[in-house]
């Protein structure tokens, strides 16, 4: 769907993944998933792969997911909830997101993240709101 294609080039154009070994694929309706490649250089003290990867590929996973179901506004994250289950050092992460609630008001899309061998690493909720920003050329849409 050509929907899907424009929100997934317009999430690889964000700045804010020049950074970062990142892929979205909307996968089908209310359906998405990221991919993250991850080493040593996103690490915390402990060795291990900082919470905030673990979130940003649960949240964009989750948001996309339920953008996908949205054509014509931009939404907006408005509560988050992740529970980070086990730690990873390096590889490439798999977060792999589905909306569980298409209601008018508010959406909502669970997610699920993974390492290389299959291993659950976290788990998140998104509830994300229709903004007031139109999907257009403006935000990178088309």
């Amino acid at each position: 769907m050509e929907h899907y294609r424009k929100l997934e080039r317009m999430y690889h154009a964000e700045p804010c993944n020049d950074h970062l070994d990142v892929t979205l694929s909307i996968t089908g309706e209310g359906e998405a998933e990221i991919r993250l490649g991850v080493d040593e250089g996103d690490h915390h003290a402990a060795d291990g792969v900082h919470g905030t990867y673990y979130f940003k590929a649960l949240d964009d996973a989750t948001f996309f997911a339920a953008n996908s179901l949205v054509e014509d506004v931009f939404l907006l994250t408005t509560d988050f909830h992740l529970q980070l289950t086990r730690p990873v050092a390096d590889g490439r992460l798999r977060a792999t997101a589905t909306v569980v609630n298409d209601h008018p008001r508010h959406l909502i899309a669970d997610g699920a993240l993974y390492d290389d061998e299959g291993n659950q690493l976290a788990r998140g909720t998104g509830t994300f709101a229709r903004s007031d920003v139109e999907l257009d050329a403006e935000i990178g849409y088309e």
